[in-house]
């Protein structure tokens, strides 16, 4: 953080980078999630009430045709409900528990979807999905960040060569690179990652459009069911009021079947890349609130300091109320000019701050050496830190540098 005007004082108050913006992400993640906590409350709750009106009528008039107590008829749909568990429905559906299904359940599970229209009944089960769900979850998601790396590769490659195209086709090159062009081949190119998201964008709509356009005369429902089926599937979210490939018979069953595996496979790929592509821009914007946040913390750390350099006017022989030494000579910030004040006036350094400026040089120095040591100096992260972007975990690391705007020359 050195070059960015922070005196002691205010680097002691400044908030790190990182945590600065986990704290701000979870507060935003609040708002929103407070914000859609209204919208469907004001949308859904009227709905709900008008159902549980319907069902209390229909309870009671079916009570009284048939002269049974709503005692009797509640204990006889909790046992209907307990048969819906089992997989037990008044339509005629598919086995839920032979091989078919059995290998249509363990890719809910290993996919994080959960539709929960199949659930394991029996301890046995359940102890088994604990870590067969442990290990597949983890190989699945390893999945999904290889093939984000590779479908990151593949766009990056296409669009290079879609732009070396267009700028040899330009016929603005001087001649001798225009004859020669693949020597010169856009050097340290990188798409950007709105680009990216775009593409990923129209591929997940495409996707979405020609699953749905299969669904809705399959399985009966309507397209913009169909449409919010796949966004539930494709997202992993997964509340199971839509299941696919769930009756006994379809008509071309095995060709359908294979088509809804493969629509799923392609959707929740296309989209678990587009979601992370799309954090990236929201590291952005965070990174662009936290950088406005500091320069405004900054400015009013300036303004106490400038006050407060003309209350303690520095005269000769005189001593400040604050600590003599700031930051090193080479940090050009705008908190240090109450320091460089201090030594141009020729005042005199005591011996006790001379031995704390070579403890602090020597702290600097090892710590310099260590990580020149372990084989990570500071210089090669500097400059990637300065995009907000260095380093990551999962798919942030491997999106690191691979565009243009998570790259170290930005």
């Amino acid at each position: 953080e050195r070059g960015r005007g922070f005196s002691p004082r205010c680097r002691s108050l400044h908030l790190n980078e990182d945590n600065g913006r986990f704290a701000l992400l979870a507060l935003l993640i609040v708002l929103y999630l407070l914000c859609g906590a209204a919208v469907f409350s004001a949308i859904e709750r009227p709905s709900e009430l008008r159902a549980h009106g319907r069902w209390n009528g229909t309870l009671l008039n079916f009570s009284e045709t048939f002269n049974i107590s709503l005692r009797d008829l509640n204990s006889f749909l909790r046992e209907y409900e307990a048969a819906i568990a089992a997989g037990i429905r008044a339509d005629a559906l598919r086995p839920r528990w032979d091989f078919t299904g059995a290998f249509y359940f363990v890719g809910t599970v290993v996919s994080t979807i959960g539709f929960g229209m199949t659930t394991p009944v029996t301890v046995s089960g359940k102890v088994f999905l604990i870590f067969y769900g442990l290990l597949g979850c983890a190989a699945t998601i390893l999945f999904f960040n290889l093939f984000l790396e590779r479908i990151i590769t593949l766009l990056a490659v296409v669009m290079k060569a879609v732009r070396e195209r267009r700028i040899r086709n330009s016929g603005l090159l001087p001649p001798g690179i225009r004859h020669d062009f693949s020597a010169y081949s856009l050097p340290g190119w990188k798409p950007s990652v709105y680009h990216v998201m775009l593409i990923l964008g129209l591929s997940a709509i495409t996707i979405s459009c020609c699953a749905s356009a299969m669904y809705s005369p399959v399985e009966g429902w309507a397209y913009l069911d169909s449409l919010y089926f796949c966004f539930v599937t494709f997202s992993t979210i997964g509340f199971g009021d839509f299941v696919s490939s769930q009756s006994a018979v379809y008509e071309y069953q095995s060709l359908y079947r294979v088509a809804n595996f493969l629509f799923m496979l392609m959707g929740v790929c296309c989209i678990y890349s587009l979601f992370n592509v799309i954090s990236i821009v929201i590291k952005q914007v965070l990174n662009w609130m936290l950088e406005k946040m500091s320069c405004l913390f900054c400015q009013r750390c300036n303004k106490a300091s400038a006050l407060l350099g003309r209350r303690n006017a520095i005269r000769p022989g005189s001593k400040g109320r604050h600590g003599r030494f700031g930051p090193p000579p080479d940090s050009d910030g705008p908190c240090d000019s109450d320091n460089e004040g201090r030594r141009l006036s020729g005042e005199m350094i005591s011996m006790k701050d001379l031995a704390a400026s070579n403890k602090v040089s020597l702290a600097i120095m090892q710590k310099q050496l260590s990580e020149s040591a372990n084989g990570y100096p500071r210089t090669v992260c500097g400059s990637s830190r300065q995009n907000g972007f260095s380093g990551g975990v999962g798919a942030l690391g491997i999106m690191n540098n691979r565009l243009a705007e998570t790259s170290n020359s930005r």
